[in-house]
Formats: C-alpha cells, sequence, structure tokens
C-alpha cells in the first residue's frame, strides 16, 4: 500500500491509521463533504441554535400579547404568577417537543436512512415556522407555544439524525471536525436569532412575528439541495445492503473512483456485526459491554444542559438587566455573546484533532465553574463600584467561549465514537433523552432558581461543572483518532468484560501488512 492509499482515509471507523511515513495526513475534504456538512448542518442544528436565542429579544413584546389575548378573552388582567408559568412554558415546551423528536428519530432514521429522515424532519420545521409566525394575527398564544413544542421535534430528530450522518460520512482523521460542525452551527444560530432581534431589523413590538417566519429559510435551503447529495454510506451497505448504492456514496464523499479499499473495510464491519440487528434502547442499557459508554453519554449531556449555558441563552436579556446593565444597551451586550459563541466553536473544530475530546470536555468544564464562581461574586457586589457590572458581562462572554470551545459540540461526537453501528440510533435515542429532559428542567426551573437564589444562582451550575469536569477526568479515555475497537477496548476494564478484537478481513489485513496493527 502506498502514501497515496494512506492520503484518502476510509470512512469506516475501523480503518488504518491515518499517516504514513513521508506520505500525506488523511485529512482531505472533499467538495461534496463540506456541502452536506454545511447544508445538513444550516438545516439542522442552525434551527436549534436559533430557536434558542430567539425568544430572547420579544419577551417584552410577546408576554403583553399574551396579557392583551388574556383580558380579551376572560375580562380581566392576567395575573403575574400566571404570565410566568406561561412564559416559562412557552420557552420550555421546545425541550419537550425535542423529546418527542428523539424518540421518533430511531424510526425514522431505520425507515428512511440519515438523508431522508433529515430532509421530512423539514416539514417540522415549516409547519411550526407558519404557526408562531401568524400567531400574533390570528390572536391565538396557544399557536406560538404549538409551534414551538413542533419546532423542538424538529431539533430533536436533528440533534440526532444530523451527527450520525456526519459521523457516517466521515473519515475518522477528520470526524471531530466534521462533527463540530454541528456545534458551529448551534452557535451561529444562537448569533443569528441575536442579530435578528435588535430593535433595528426585526426586535420591534410591530415585526417580532418575522423573527418565528425566518425559520423557513433554513428548512427550504436544505430541501432544495440534501436530495442532490448521497445517503449515508454505512446506512446503505451494513443496513440496506447496497453495495452498489454505497460504492457511489464512498466515490461522491472521497472525490475519487477507486473506493474498493473504503467499501471492504466497511464489509469487513459488516462481518463483525453479522446477524445483528439494530439494538433496542433497553437491550443496549442491560449490555455490560456499553455500560460505562452509556454513564459516560449520559453524563456528558446532562451537563451539556445543566451546566447554565441553556439558561444564558434564554433569559440573558434579564440576566444582563439584573447584572445592572441600561436596557437600551442590553441586544447589544447579548449579540456579543453570540459572537463569542461562533468564533470559540469555530476554534474548537480546528483543534479537536490536536486537543482531543478529553483535554478540551475537561478544560472547558473547569473554566465554566471558575467564571461561574467569579460571576457570583461579581452580581453579589455590583453595587460596590461601576465596573463591577461589567465585569459580569466579562464572565459570561468568558463562560460561553469555554463552553464552545469543548463541551457545547462534543457530547454529539462522542455519542458516535462509542458505539458500532447496530447500537448508534439506540444511543442517540437514550443521549437525547438525557438531553431534552435537561434542556426542559433548565428551562422550566431557571427563572424560579433565580428568583429563590437571586445573584448565588449561578453557583448551582458551577458546581455541575466541576463534578463533570472530575467525571471526565478520571472516567473519559481519549477517542480522538481511534477505531471503535480501542475505543471498547479502553472501556473493557471498567465494564469488567473482554476486550472486543477486531475480526479480521481485508482492512484488517491491510492494517498488518503495513505494521498498523491496533495494539
Amino acid at each position: 500500500m502506498d502514501s497515496k492509499d494512506l492520503s484518502l482515509a476510509p470512512l469506516t471507523q475501523d480503518g488504518p491509521k491515518s499517516e504514513a511515513p513521508g506520505g500525506r495526513t488523511g485529512k482531505d475534504w472533499s467538495c461534496w463533504l463540506v456541502v452536506a456538512s454545511l447544508v445538513g448542518a444550516f438545516g439542522s442544528s442552525f434551527l436549534y441554535g436559533y430557536n434558542l436565542s430567539v425568544v430572547n429579544a420579544p419577551t417584552p413584546y410577546i408576554k403583553a400579547f399574551y396579557s392583551e389575548v388574556w383580558e380579551r378573552r376572560y375580562g380581566h388582567p392576567i395575573d403575574p404568577d400566571t404570565l410566568t408559568l406561561l412564559w416559562s412554558v412557552t420557552v420550555s415546551i421546545f425541550a419537550i417537543g425535542g423529546l418527542v423528536g428523539t424518540v421518533i428519530v430511531k424510526m425514522l432514521g431505520k425507515a428512511l436512512g440519515r438523508k431522508s429522515t433529515l430532509l421530512i424532519n423539514n416539514v417540522f420545521g415549516i409547519s411550526a415556522a407558519l404557526l408562531m409566525a401568524f400567531s400574533l394575527l390570528a390572536g391565538a398564544f396557544e399557536m406560538l407555544i404549538l409551534g414551538r413544542f413542533i419546532m423542538g421535534v424538529d431539533g430533536g430528530i436533528a440533534l440526532s439524525a444530523l451527527p450520525m450522518y456526519l459521523n457516517e460520512i466521515s473519515p475518522k482523521e477528520i470526524r471531530g471536525a466534521l462533527g463540530q460542525m454541528t456545534a458551529i452551527f448551534i452557535c451561529t444560530g444562537v448569533f443569528a436569532g441575536q442579530l435578528l432581534g435588535l430593535p433595528e431589523l426585526l426586535g420591534k413590538e410591530s415585526t417580532w412575528p418575522y423573527l418565528f417566519g425566518v425559520i423557513v429559510v433554513p428548512a427550504v435551503v436544505q430541501l432544495a439541495v440534501l436530495p442532490f447529495l448521497p445517503e449515508s454510506p454505512h446506512y446503505l451497505l451494513l443496513e440496506k445492503n447496497d453495495e452498489t448504492g454505497a460504492v457511489k456514496a464512498f466515490q461522491t464523499f472521497l472525490g475519487k473512483a477507486d473506493v474498493s479499499r473504503e467499501v471492504d473495510e466497511a464489509l469487513a464491519e459488516s462481518r463483525v456485526q453479522r446477524n445483528l440487528r439494530l439494538v433496542p434502547v433497553l437491550e443496549l442499557l442491560r449490555a455490560p459491554a456499553v455500560r460505562w459508554q452509556i454513564i459516560t453519554v449520559g453524563v456528558t449531556m446532562a451537563c451539556y444542559q445543566l451546566c447554565g449555558l441553556n439558561a444564558i441563552w434564554f433569559y440573558t436579556n434579564s440576566i444582563f438587566g439584573n447584572a445592572g446593565i441600561a436596557q437600551e444597551k442590553i441586544p447589544y451586550i447579548t449579540l456579543s455573546t453570540g459572537g463569542i459563541e461562533t468564533l470559540a466553536s469555530i476554534f474548537s473544530g480546528l483543534v479537536i484533532e490536536r486537543l482531543g475530546r478529553r483535554v478540551l470536555l475537561i478544560g472547558g468544564f473547569g473554566l465554566m465553574a471558575l467564571f461561574f464562581g467569579i460571576l457570583t461574586a461579581a452580581l453579589t457586589l455590583q453595587d460596590r463600584a461601576p465596573w463591577v457590572p461589567y465585569l459580569s458581562i466579562v464572565c459570561i462572554l468568558a463562560a460561553i467561549a469555554s463552553f464552545c470551545s469543548g463541551p457545547g459540540g462534543i457530547p454529539f461526537i462522542l455519542t458516535g465514537e462509542f458505539f458500532q453501528q447496530s447500537q448508534r440510533p439506540a444511543a442517540f435515542m437514550i443521549a437525547g433523552t438525557v438531553n431534552w429532559l435537561s434542556n426542559f428542567a433548565v428551562g422550566l426551573l431557571f427563572p424560579y432558581i433565580q428568583k429563590s437564589l437571586d445573584s448565588y444562582c449561578f453557583v448551582v451550575f458551577a458546581a455541575i461543572c466541576v463534578a463533570g469536569a472530575l467525571y471526565f477526568y478520571f472516567v473519559l479515555p481519549e477517542t480522538k483518532n481511534r477505531t471503535h475497537a480501542e475505543i471498547s477496548q479502553a472501556f473493557a476494564r471498567r465494564n469488567k468484560v473482554q476486550a472486543p478484537e477486531e475480526k479480521p478481513g481485508p482492512a484488517t489485513d491491510d492494517k498488518k501488512e503495513n505494521g498498523t496493527a491496533s495494539t
């Protein structure tokens, strides 16, 4: 095997190492691989991020709309506690929809494939956009709440189907970088929601419904472009037994005609999984060989949501207001958080294959705990000096940068890396369930936590970040540039099972010939 062969890394997880002496590294990005990741993320994770932040700027106008509708219907003003409850439901029902989307994504992925699931998902996005955009005109706040729920279904499907698709079309040498597209577009969506929410754009009383109507644009773009891209070659070969279609998909994503080696390696994975069906969720939960992988995914997803970033995204304006920032300055300071998120996620995508997943997770959560501690002190002492409120802003921006540079995207990558093809849909369902239940808890409970603990509310999030960092330090192995078998071996002692071995096949034979067999 020559260096040219090694410069084009396989799309499967169980392929040879990425470098050859004197040769190029296997980190070539083909045009169609880039297009698939950009279009897939724009119509999926971008919308998730956008819907995290879009409710922030028009909050006073939406609450006024709720009050007006209530008084018109019932003949008396709405009780403040009822209004708080309605608003909390509006924010948090997005997560309930996400949980529903997570539950149905396995069924859709099995029947339709990864790409077709993403395409069908746009029906939910467009329906939700129309409901929310016309809620003011119809005078029905229920339309806005229902739209948020349906948009959550869209997000639940997207955050499972998109990482699976990206994981299965990417060579393992750039699997982490490509997987970070999910996080980059979440942060870009958050930034877009903040930007369009400025008073000079759509953040006015007369135009706030258009903030929700904009959701149609990414959905239409994905509907227009994604049909021309191939399905996941792993799905075609391992689940549909469509070798011809898989060969064409490999050729498109790798940008070369001879993909026999990649097909052989995928078939080797198929031999390992011979006679295996898609594993049900309950069976996966009971499997000793993946016990700690499941626990780690659950902890990662719980920390991802409970670390406090969603509280900042949902309630940025009120947090800055409580920090003493002038009301007219808040939208522009909020916009800076979106810019920081986007830059930090891009930075993470650039360094993840150098530093690895473990370092970025531990470092990200550790720094978040530090900045939340300083933020608590700043909020407590904000009346002592005129510069203290600005220290609060710095701490929030630093916490956001710490999150997006590591914990913001890695949970989705780890879920794809820990599990083999037959286990992956069930694993994403478990991860998504933890993700969305935690999201719902933060969205619903944070206003009450903030009211009860006041400036000490971020101590809770700091404690969660410390706990997460300690767990990853003691439990999480590095998965960078490692095959599924190697990752399973790293967990084998903790799971108290025999370490799995790769079955011999064309791919492993090539490894031995070149002295690159896994140890």
